[in-house]
């Protein structure tokens, strides 16, 4: 069966090109007579807004999404990132690295990819006396795996103790027995090296991936708030019409021929993954009226 799923963070107000990707996903699920869930990636406490993720959720079901089972917040699933890391410890590909971001970027020999410097190995392969030394400096050390290919080794757990997103995504979509995987664009480089996760950790059959096109603004950039883009709680407060507002997500991914309103419900019959648009769109937040 087909299980699908949108996880947002809770750290801010959902934005038109965050509704865009979970109807989506909805959609896809929906269309496929699969289940979808909700999952709240709530980890980085310092980020987090107390009470969004309800606030999310309610945008979400204004919208006409709906979803399978009650919520899942990541910050109640830390024994099960543990386990993880203890399984990558046993694999032998677990190591402590005291290198700051500024260490990263420093390093001569560091090549970049598309999200900055990928990490040279610096701390690989201290020694016991290394590792004792750097402690005694007061620095704490965040865990990294050795990976293979060319996307670097990657934290897997933060020096403050944090587990990091590309762990705990890949756990939770394994426990939840997601099947596919539908998301913004800017997260398809991290593909690789969730695939490469769920190859160490004995996951796989990893879930298939469909990474679809961001909205932009004007200026061609992602879509912020600098645009003046207005959030779903926002609209939801303004007195505007949920129909058209999924009406026009639906015209802006290619699946009406114009932005008419309707409900989520009824674009399930006719969801197309072919007729969705392959490129970014760019929209004026000022020139949209709901």
């Amino acid at each position: 069966m087909y299980v699908g799923r949108y996880a947002p963070s809770p750290t801010g107000d959902l934005h038109l090109g965050n509704a865009r990707t979970a109807l989506l996903a909805w959609l896809w699920a929906r269309h496929a007579g699969g289940r979808f869930l909700l999952r709240f990636e709530d980890l980085d406490r310092a980020r987090v807004r107390p009470g969004c993720a309800h606030e999310q959720a309610e945008s979400l079901a204004w919208l006409g999404l709906d979803w399978d089972g009650a919520p899942v917040l990541q910050s109640e699933r830390a024994e099960r990132y543990e386990a993880a890391l203890g399984a990558l410890r046993e694999r032998g590909v677990l190591y402590e690295c005291f290198c700051s971001r500024a260490d990263v970027r420093r390093a001569a020999s560091a090549p970049h990819g598309p999200d900055g410097p990928i990490y040279g190995g610096l701390c690989r392969d201290l020694t016991s006396d290394e590792r004792a030394q750097r402690r005694s400096l007061g620095r704490e050390p965040s865990l990294r795996v050795r990976m293979q290919g060319a996307s670097g080794d990657i934290v897997v757990r933060r020096g403050d103790g944090v587990i990091a997103y590309q762990l705990a995504v890949v756990v939770d979509d394994a426990d939840q027995g997601v099947t596919h995987v539908v998301r913004g664009a800017d997260l398809a480089d991290s593909t690789a090296r969730q695939l490469e996760l769920y190859r160490l950790l004995s996951l796989e059959p990893a879930p298939g991936h469909a990474h679809v096109p961001l909205l932009l603004g004007p200026d061609g950039e992602r879509l912020a708030k600098r645009h003046g883009t207005v959030g779903l709680a926002e609209l939801r407060a303004q007195g505007a019409d949920p129909r058209a507002l999924a009406g026009w997500l639906a015209h802006s991914a290619g699946l009406l021929e114009s932005a008419r309103p309707c409900t989520p419900a009824e674009l399930v019959e006719r969801f197309d993954a072919a007729a969705l648009t392959r490129q970014a769109t760019r929209v004026d937040p000022a020139e949209l009226r709901w």
